[in-house]
């Protein structure tokens, strides 16, 4: 039987963000609710050696550091929920979300850490390596290919981002492209093809990424002719873009042309009163576990200050609605 489920501050996805979210606004005794969503954790759950996380002294795990963020959050006082939101109505406060379970969860304000996902090229290789020599993020993962040679696959401003950052760590960077021409800014493409370090494969696509343990190589198939080649590569960066989690909330909230949602300078409020958002969902820059959670402790202190000047706002009309009707009274009394 489906329930319902009310708290002052709901929070939707659990990665860096919504944790970070769920800890500041437990410890503000606004007893947040967060519903973790399909992929509890986010994306540092396929990602195994973490380095840049702050606090930490050696390499740390990510599927290991996301359990420290679960329980930290349960131990301030957060209620988890294993649950996937379908639906979100947000033209009324409380906020409603409707979970494939059948159970509602309403909020006060509501949080949105629903992230971004990577695009993939669709490879069994590719998933099996994924962690392993393959990534979508050469700022996460690009030191651990010091002195390697590595493949970017992409043509567009991300590819092009992601060779140039990993020629700082790398020996050589190959990019592999379908077409004969990137779709990158053009100051981005001079910086590229000034470096020494960099050379591209056009009009080509991955069809396998080799290697049992770990990356070997991929094997590469030019489009005009159909020949394959064998480029030998320790790593694989997958960079044809990010898709963020916003579709539940399309119509109802201000986002750009590629689905992120908008929020005020220097803030994570949307065009929603109440409604806030925080990590990948709205940040297609930096992407990077402590930029979300920096940006999910903003957001619960918005939610904390907006709660607390609506109830400022509320006790201010009700004193007001007293007060008419104690005159209203007296004058009546009068007649």
């Amino acid at each position: 039987m489906s329930q319902q489920h009310h708290s002052k501050v709901l929070i939707l996805g659990g990665g860096p963000a919504g944790f970070t979210a769920a800890i500041y606004a437990a410890r503000a005794n606004l007893k947040p609710h967060l519903v973790l969503g399909g992929q509890p954790g986010g994306q540092l759950t396929i990602t195994s050696d973490v380095e840049n996380y702050p606090g930490f002294a050696e390499t740390i795990q990510g599927p290991w550091l996301m359990e420290q963020m679960q329980a930290q959050a349960e131990h301030v006082g957060t209620v988890l929920f294993q649950d996937t939101i379908v639906s979100c109505d947000l033209s009324r406060r409380p906020f409603a979300c409707t979970g494939d379970s059948g159970d509602t969860y309403t909020g006060d304000t509501l949080v949105i850490c629903t992230g971004a996902q990577a695009r993939w090229l669709g490879l069994d290789s590719e998933t099996r390596l994924r962690g392993r020599g393959v990534s979508a993020c050469a700022t996460c993962d690009g030191f651990f290919f010091r002195g390697k040679k590595v493949a970017v696959i992409g043509g567009g401003n991300a590819a092009v981002e992601e060779a140039m950052f990993l020629t700082h760590f790398a020996t050589e960077v190959t990019v592999v492209h379908r077409r004969d021409q990137f779709r990158a800014e053009r100051i981005g493409q001079d910086r590229l093809f000034a470096n020494p370090k960099i050379t591209v494969v056009w009009n080509s696509i991955v069809d396998e990424i080799l290697g049992a343990d770990g990356v070997s190589g991929v094997r590469v198939r030019n489009l005009l002719n159909g020949a394959t080649s064998d480029l030998a590569v320790d790593g694989v960066f997958v960079a044809i873009g990010h898709d963020p989690v916003t579709a539940l909330f399309r119509g109802q909230l201000t986002m750009d042309k590629e689905g992120y949602i908008v929020t005020r300078p220097d803030s994570t409020a949307t065009s929603v009163p109440g409604v806030f958002a925080a990590g990948d969902v709205k940040d297609k820059v930096f992407r990077q576990a402590v930029t979300a959670a920096g940006m999910g402790c903003m957001a619960a202190l918005e939610a904390d200050k907006f709660l607390a000047a609506t109830a400022h706002d509320a006790a201010k009309a009700t004193a007001h609605d007293a007060a008419t009707a104690a005159v209203r009274g007296a004058a009546q009394a009068a007649q």
